[in-house]
């Protein structure tokens, strides 16, 4: 496994097409973040055409059209969102433009798909639920820690299954290489990126909400600080936080930029799901210090022993398809529009009441 830094997750499942032909097409705008490889990838392997690419830099339309021939180069937003075969629209804006492109791919009759996180304010969560009201389109996100990951998706398998009871708390760890010398100045500036609880938070209490069935929860308490990086000083590279569900679940998480060189991928990700009949727990990226395949290590114990589960290439992401066949009939089997609202909501509330931390080095 290589060191990247995340930057450019694109995971590659077995393809598992829902459509076939030209029944429902798709087009990438906007490829300010890596990420978009990955939604591309997860779209495509279950059936979509990827007809367009747009971006105002050339150079990052041509490393796309590297990876997918396929798209062509569109000369401008409008000649994408014109096009009467497009059904939706992915993008990965800078986080703080993503909610505007939405609006304008809604306004437009397209369904949306963004990467995480998907808006950086209050005021632009209030936008886009009115206008998916207004529009009746999807405004559907990348939380790709669950939807991109097998860990994640056979946790949620069993958790279904009643593997380990009903779950009471969920502890994310989402450490990240922050291989500042490439990154966008953007990423560094807190107007644009939102914030590390907003943005790499949203993960975390995206699964909260998701393994626990809460529909709602509060932030109890919140903090950020910027512990090592002073050349950088809106970048936050630690934030913590605690959330209670309005079912009675708690969750804590932590993210941060500090993942070291000596680590063979870009962060050793966690998941711990305790419920009351066992807990799993979930090494999504690598099994740290051993010689066994690196990703997607499931741990499972309950009342009937101990289990261990290495399920990279065996289960799938069968988010993809959910979405295709959702926005051809208008369902929610992927992940319902409240659900995508509500982890947005609570990322930009964690960050708006955080406490801001100081180290003391004396």
């Amino acid at each position: 496994m290589d060191r990247n830094d995340g930057m450019n997750y694109a995971p590659k499942g077995k393809p598992s097409p829902v459509v076939c032909g030209r029944e429902f097409v798709f087009a990438a705008v906007a490829l300010d973040h890596g990420h978009i490889y990955g939604m591309c990838n997860g779209l495509t392997e279950a059936g979509a055409v990827l007809k367009w690419v747009y971006d105002p830099d050339p150079e990052k339309v041509r490393k796309f059209q590297e990876v997918f021939p396929q798209a062509m180069a569109a000369a401008s937003e409008e000649q994408v969102l014109s096009d009467p075969e497009v059904r939706l629209v992915a993008g990965a804006a800078v986080t703080s433009m993503r909610c505007a492109l939405g609006l304008r791919v809604m306004e437009a009759g397209k369904d949306y798909f963004t990467d995480k996180a998907p808006l950086t304010t209050l005021e632009q969560l209030e936008a886009a639920k009115e206008m998916v009201k207004k529009t009746g389109r999807k405004y559907m996100v990348y939380y790709s820690e669950r939807l991109h990951v097998e860990s994640a998706v056979y946790a949620g398998q069993l958790i279904e299954q009643g593997a380990i009871g009903h779950v009471i708390q969920v502890i994310g760890m989402g450490p990240h290489r922050l291989a500042a010398g490439g990154r966008p100045a953007w990423f560094f500036e807190k107007e644009h990126y939102g914030g590390i609880l907003c943005d790499i938070g949203s993960h975390q209490i995206e699964q909260f909400l998701f393994y626990t069935g809460a529909r709602d929860a509060a932030v109890v308490r919140s903090q950020v600080g910027n512990y090592n990086h002073p050349q950088y000083p809106e970048l936050e590279d630690f934030g913590d936080a605690m959330l209670v569900g309005d079912n009675g679940a708690t969750q804590y998480f932590r993210v941060d930029w500090f993942t070291p060189d000596g680590l063979r991928t870009w962060g050793d990700g966690r998941t711990f799901i305790l419920g009351t009949d066992g807990y799993i727990e979930l090494r999504k990226y690598i099994n740290i210090g051993t010689e066994t395949v690196d990703s997607d290590h499931v741990f499972l114990v309950n009342q009937n022993g101990e289990f261990h589960y290495e399920v990279a290439g065996k289960v799938g992401y069968p988010y993809f398809g959910r979405l295709i066949l959702d926005c051809l009939n208008r369902t929610e089997n992927a992940m319902t529009q409240e659900h995508a609202f509500k982890a947005a909501e609570l990322s930009v509330k964690a960050e708006m009441q955080a406490v801001r931390l100081f180290l003391s080095r004396e």
